[in-house]
């Protein structure tokens, strides 16, 4: 407090602004100023209190801050998509989901750690906390981006279709799969499901939890044909040729997948960055040519 010409003027530094107060200096005036200085005083305090807390929060959000505490981070993933996904002969999660989940956790200088779940119970998943990213052949869409954010895509897929030799014919039809008779699978709560019930509502849709589940169904005749990612469907007929499957040449639909992560500003913009740095350096080409175009790694997957 400074007197100057019979005032006093009172300074209150609150971090990069400055209250100027002044009154006259009388008695009458002596509780007034008093007040006043406790409340720039307390007002000082409430707003060093925000700043530290916006500070604190600031920094790190809370998942990114969860996985530098934790060491590791743990990446949501089905092992039965491949080739994007799948599970070794060995028990060992392979795939070009699985590399760059790798990649990722080596950048950031963590282990990574995989969760394995069924489709559907993968954005749950990521949503509740229990892991952090969601890499799992996972399409990118305006439903799912009301719940979670997605960076990509690191890969553009579509929809195929798996099916036995004796239905193509009627496949390729004027119907089509719109037809009563076929039983058509697919993944639950997947795009592929959105694309059988708006595309061939007459057929009786069958949900699986894994692609696994659909294969033996269609080995043992009890579905007719699968809607899966166009990738999958290929690699599938090419691993069974005496079992008589064949995939649909054609992608039905326009599919970009992407990562799945929970609001957290910096873990968002750093898995961001990392990607564009992968696509921009090539390695994100030389991975997705080992496990879309090589087929040699096929001999690591269960008969």
């Amino acid at each position: 407090m400074r007197q100057f010409h019979g005032k006093y003027f009172v300074f209150s530094r609150l971090n990069k602004y400055v209250a100027v107060v002044f009154f006259k200096s009388t008695k009458s005036h002596h509780n007034l100023r008093r007040n006043l200085m406790k409340k720039i005083l307390a007002l000082s305090s409430l707003i060093s209190v925000v700043l530290l807390i916006f500070i604190s929060t600031g920094v790190a959000g809370p998942v990114m801050e969860r996985i530098v505490s934790k060491g590791h981070v743990v990446i949501g993933t089905t092992g039965t998509q491949p080739p994007l996904n799948a599970t070794s002969k060995a028990g060992e999660l392979i795939g070009l989901d699985v590399d760059i989940a790798k990649l990722i956790a080596m950048n950031m200088g963590v282990e990574v750690k995989f969760m394995t779940l069924p489709f559907s119970e993968l954005l749950p998943a990521l949503i509740a906390g229990r892991v952090d990213l969601v890499i799992s052949s996972m399409t990118i869409t305006p439903e799912r981006n009301m719940n979670v954010a997605f960076i990509g895509p690191y890969y553009i897929s579509g929809k195929g279709i798996l099916t036995k030799s004796k239905h193509l014919d009627a496949l390729q039809g004027a119907s089509g799969l719109n037809q009563p008779q076929f039983k058509v699978a697919a993944l639950k709560n997947s795009t592929s499901q959105r694309f059988v019930e708006k595309e061939a509502p007459k057929a009786e849709f069958i949900p699986v939890e894994s692609y696994d589940q659909a294969i033996e169904l269609l080995f043992q005749d009890k579905i007719d044909v699968l809607i899966a990612d166009s990738p999958f469907c290929a690699l599938t007929a090419f691993r069974y040729p005496d079992k008589g499957l064949t995939a649909g040449q054609d992608r039905l639909t326009f599919e970009p997948l992407g990562i799945a992560v929970t609001e957290d500003a910096l873990l968002i913009n750093w898995v961001q960055n990392f990607m564009v740095s992968l696509n921009g350096r090539g390695e994100l080409k030389r991975l997705t040519e080992k496990w879309l175009k090589d087929g040699s790694w096929t001999s690591q997957l269960p008969e």
